[in-house]
C-alpha cells in the first residue's frame, strides 16, 4: 500500500490553522463565512496618515511597505480584528502574540485561512504572495494609531447650509411624508429620498461615504443619515425639494445616530456614536452643532480589562425619560445618558455582554433588546427603570436590526431575532404582565434558509414576518426572502425569488433589509449588486405576497439599508 507524502510545508498550514481555529473568545463559537463578509468591509481609516512606531525586535519594514500594510489592513482585517488589533469578531494580533509566530507561520496563516472563519487571503486571490508576506511582517509591528478628533477637528467641517430661521415655517411640498423612504446608495455616498405613494425618486442627496443608518426626528420633520466615514447629513423634508440644510463629521468612522423623542424635547438633541475615536457626541439637532463629546475608553465587562477602542454600536431614544440609551460594543456595556442637562451630563452605566451590536425596542418601547453578538446572547434593558432585567441566550451571532414585534398565537408578545451566524430566527416572549411565564426567554426558535440574516420585519397591521439572508454564501438563498404566517408558525416559511422578480442583468443581486410602508400593506426589499451593475428595489404586496412594482434608475447604486420616514420616527418594527 502506498503511504501518501505529506509536505512540510502542508503539515505547517494545518498546525496553523489549528492554532487559529479557537473561539475569539470564551465560549464563543468559530466565525462563520457570512459574519466574515459582514465585518470584513473597508474603513474609513484606510485613508488616514498614522506614525510609524519602528520595534526592532519586529521584521525591517520600510516606511513605504508600512504605509501598503495599513492600508490592506484597515481596507480588508479591522473590521474584525479592530483597529488596535486587539480582537473583535477575528482573534487580537498584538505584536505580543504575532511576534511569537513568526513571519512565516503568519503567512501560512494569511494565505490559506484558518477553520475558525480566517478567509483565505492568499489562495482566493485577493492578496499575492508579496502582499502576503508584507501583511505577515505589518502585522507584527505596533499598531498604528488613528488620529484623534475633537471639538475643534468637528468643528471645523462643521456647516450650517441653511440657518433655521431661513428655512420653512411649513411644509412647502405636496409630498405624504410619511411614507417616504430614505434609501442608502452605499457605495456613491448618496441618499435617495423615494415617494412610498407614487414609487418615484424625489431627490438624490450627498451625504458621507456607506451611510450606515437613517433615523428622523421626534417631529417627522429632519432626516439624519451618518456615513461610516462618520459624516452626518440633516435632511428638511419640509422644503419645497428636500435637501440638506446642515453638516458635521464626529469622528473618523462611525455608525449611529439618533434623536431626542421624550417629551419637551422633540427635535432639540442629535446623538452620534463613532468606532473611532471611541467616543459619542451630543449635537443641537436643528443645526448638528456639537456640544458635548464623551469618551468610551474604559474596562469590560466580566475580565474587566482595559479596552482602548470600544466602539459605539446602536443608539436609540428612550420615551420614557430624556435618555439615549448607548451601546458599548466592546466593553459590552449599556450607557443611559440623561440629556436633560448636557453640562452635567449623569450617565447609569449597565453591565450586559460583550460585543454589543444592534437591537430594537418592544411593542410597549419600555424595554430596549440588543444582541451582544459575540457572547451569542440578547440583552433586555428596562428604560423606564433603567435596569438590566436578562441576559437572553439565543443562537450564534444574532443580529436583529431593530428585531420585529407580534403576537405569537402561543406564548403572547414577542421579539424576534435573526442570526449572521445560524438558519435560527429566536422569538423572545416580551410579556412580563399577562405572560410572565414566557417572559425573557426564548419561546420559539425557527428554522430559516440559512445564515447570513441581517434583518428581519414585521408590522402590527400585518400577518407576515419577513426575513433576509444577504450575506448566506450559497446565491440562490441571498437573493431571496423567507416570509413566515405569524398566525401558524409551524408552518415552513414561503420562499419568494425577490431578485428573479427585480429582472436585473448580472451581479450579486443580494436581497437585503424588508421595510413596511407606513400603511403596513407593502415590504420593500433593496436588490444589491455592485457599483457597475444594475440595482433595484422590489415592492411586495404584503396581503398577497405577490409583486407589486420594481423600482429602478440609472442613479440608484448599491442600495442597501431603506427606511421608511413614518416607522422611524415612532419605532414601528
Amino acid at each position: 500500500m502506498r503511504v501518501p507524502v505529506i509536505s512540510t510545508f502542508g503539515i505547517l498550514a494545518f498546525a496553523v490553522a489549528s492554532a487559529f481555529a479557537q473561539p475569539t473568545q470564551p465560549g464563543r463559537a468559530p466565525v462563520t463565512e457570512p459574519e466574515i463578509r459582514y465585518q470584513a468591509g473597508g474603513s474609513p481609516l484606510a485613508t488616514e496618515d498614522m506614525h510609524q512606531n519602528i520595534d526592532p525586535k519586529a521584521p525591517p519594514m520600510t516606511k513605504a511597505e508600512f504605509s501598503k500594510g495599513r492600508q490592506i489592513y484597515f481596507e480588508r482585517c479591522a473590521g474584525c480584528h479592530g483597529v488596535l488589533r486587539k480582537g473583535a469578531t477575528g482573534k487580537p494580533l498584538t505584536p505580543d502574540l504575532t511576534m511569537a509566530k513568526g513571519t512565516e507561520i503568519l503567512k501560512v496563516f494569511i494565505k490559506y485561512g484558518s477553520p475558525a472563519g480566517m478567509p483565505n487571503w492568499g489562495t482566493s486571490g485577493d492578496l499575492n504572495d508579496a502582499e502576503v508576506d508584507l501583511m505577515a511582517r505589518y502585522i507584527q509591528q505596533v499598531p498604528p494609531v488613528p488620529p484623534e478628533f475633537g471639538m475643534a477637528q468637528m468643528k471645523g467641517t462643521w456647516k450650517v447650509l441653511i440657518a433655521p430661521d431661513k428655512r420653512p415655517t411649513k411644509k412647502e411640498n405636496k409630498y405624504n411624508i410619511e411614507n417616504i423612504f430614505s434609501t442608502t446608495l452605499r457605495d456613491t455616498g448618496e441618499v435617495a429620498l423615494i415617494d412610498g405613494d407614487t414609487k418615484q425618486i424625489i431627490n438624490i442627496v450627498k451625504t458621507g461615504y456607506a451611510v450606515h443608518i437613517s433615523r428622523m426626528s421626534a417631529s417627522g420633520r429632519y432626516l439624519y443619515v451618518i456615513g461610516r466615514d462618520a459624516k452626518i447629513n440633516l435632511i428638511d423634508l419640509w422644503m419645497e425639494k428636500p435637501d440638506n440644510v446642515a453638516e458635521i463629521r464626529v469622528g473618523l468612522e462611525a455608525r449611529s445616530v439618533d434623536t431626542s423623542k421624550y417629551k419637551g424635547y422633540k427635535d432639540k438633541y442629535a446623538i452620534a456614536g463613532s468606532y473611532w475615536p471611541p467616543q459619542y457626541t451630543i449635537m443641537k439637532g436643528d443645526t448638528l452643532e456639537p456640544l458635548k463629546i464623551v469618551a468610551t475608553r474604559g474596562m469590560t465587562v466580566g475580565d474587566q480589562e482595559f479596552h482602548p477602542e470600544p466602539r459605539i454600536a446602536a443608539i436609540v431614544a428612550s420615551h420614557f425619560k430624556p435618555e439615549f440609551v448607548v451601546n458599548v460594543k466592546e466593553t459590552g456595556k449599556i450607557l443611559m445618558v440623561d440629556y436633560s442637562d448636557i453640562n452635567n451630563l449623569r450617565t447609569t452605566e449597565i453591565e450586559a455582554a460583550k460585543f454589543l451590536h444592534d437591537g430594537g425596542f418592544d411593542a410597549s418601547k419600555r424595554y430596549f433588546l440588543v444582541a451582544a453578538n459575540q457572547s451569542n446572547k440578547v440583552a433586555v434593558v428596562d428604560v423606564k427603570e433603567g435596569k438590566l432585567v436578562k441576559l437572553v441566550d439565543v443562537d450564534k451571532i444574532p443580529h436583529p436590526g431593530r428585531g420585529a414585534n407580534f403576537i405569537d398565537p402561543k406564548f403572547g408578545p414577542v421579539w424576534a431575532t435573526g442570526h449572521l451566524g445560524s438558519e435560527k430566527i429566536a422569538l423572545i416572549g416580551t410579556d412580563p404582565v399577562k405572560h410572565k411565564q414566557n417572559a425573557w426567554k426564548v419561546v420559539r426558535m425557527l428554522e430559516g434558509q440559512g445564515g447570513g440574516n441581517l434583518f428581519i420585519k414585521t408590522h402590527p397591521k400585518s400577518k407576515n414576518l419577513w426575513v433576509d439572508t444577504p450575506l448566506n454564501p450559497d446565491s440562490k438563498i441571498a437573493q431571496s426572502a423567507a416570509v413566515y404566517d405569524i398566525r401558524d408558525l409551524s408552518k415552513p416559511p414561503v420562499v419568494l425569488p425577490i431578485a428573479d422578480w427585480a429582472g436585473l442583468g448580472e451581479g450579486a443581486k443580494r436581497v437585503v433589509q424588508p421595510e413596511y410602508n407606513k400603511a403596513g400593506d407593502e415590504v420593500w426589499f433593496a436588490v444589491w449588486s455592485a457599483k457597475n451593475q444594475e440595482s433595484a428595489l422590489v415592492v411586495v404586496d404584503d396581503k398577497t405576497r405577490k409583486l407589486k412594482t420594481v423600482i429602478k434608475d440609472p442613479r440608484i447604486i448599491t442600495p442597501t439599508g431603506h427606511f421608511n420616514v413614518y416607522n422611524t420616527t415612532h419605532d414601528i418594527y
